[in-house]
């Protein structure tokens, strides 16, 4: 194998956690004045850090979100994922397969540890992640598409980046992988490969990558 870390994405690529949160996000979105579809959601937030959302939200109305708007939406997203959040198919299998053949492998997600923990908890993916390997946009500056999260992620894990390979199904995490240095293959489940223009190959079910990785 030509890597010696693999960097997972978290929510659409270990957890099947996308349309549940982006179903609720637009949702939110338009009931504070922001006409947003679940379409739009996926396209335009999918991936992001939620400083990007206030962002993103505020150049096009001239509006602020409310301060709670994030405590709001993390307390809808974690009752969506106690009712109906699943892993992705192939995803305890991978990460057992990794751990079995001696592969170091993290997470470095967007999303808060708080949910990225709820997440894991919920489809038993959490028995293959310590907290040493769990590594979210709250412990850099600033989230994907910038690269600070993968970079302190291979840190954390001794890795040189360009030794890394990150597995990843949105746009903006796709740039930040490249942007890090890092190989990236694009998890093509939800997401088109148009979408994930600079990624080294796709997949589209998680039972391929131990192929693409030689294992």
């Amino acid at each position: 194998m030509r890597y010696d870390l693999i960097i997972f994405d978290n929510d659409g690529v270990l957890v099947d956690s996308e349309p549940i949160s982006n179903t609720l996000l637009a949702g939110y979105l338009t009931e504070l004045g922001h006409p947003t579809t679940y379409e739009e959601s996926v396209r335009d937030y999918m991936g992001s850090a939620m400083h990007r959302i206030h962002e993103m939200v505020e150049e096009r109305s001239g509006k602020k979100l409310p301060e709670d708007f994030d405590d709001v939406f993390h307390a809808r997203v974690f009752a969506g994922f106690e009712a109906e959040l699943e892993a992705v198919p192939g995803a305890g299998e991978v990460l057992k397969g990794l751990a079995a053949a001696g592969v170091p492998y993290c997470v470095a997600s967007s999303g808060s540890h708080e949910r990225i923990r709820v997440g894991h908890r919920k489809t038993g993916l959490d028995v293959h992640f310590g907290d040493e390997t769990v590594f979210s946009a709250e412990d850099v500056g600033r989230g994907k598409p910038w690269p600070d999260l993968f970079l302190h992620a291979a840190e954390r894990m001794g890795v040189a980046p360009e030794r890394c390979l990150v597995i990843e199904d949105s746009g903006p995490g796709v740039q930040a992988a490249l942007a890090a240095g890092m190989d990236v293959y694009g998890f093509t489940a939800m997401t088109p490969e148009a979408k994930l223009a600079g990624a080294k190959g796709f997949f589209g079910q998680m039972d391929e990558l131990p192929a693409i990785l030689g294992m």
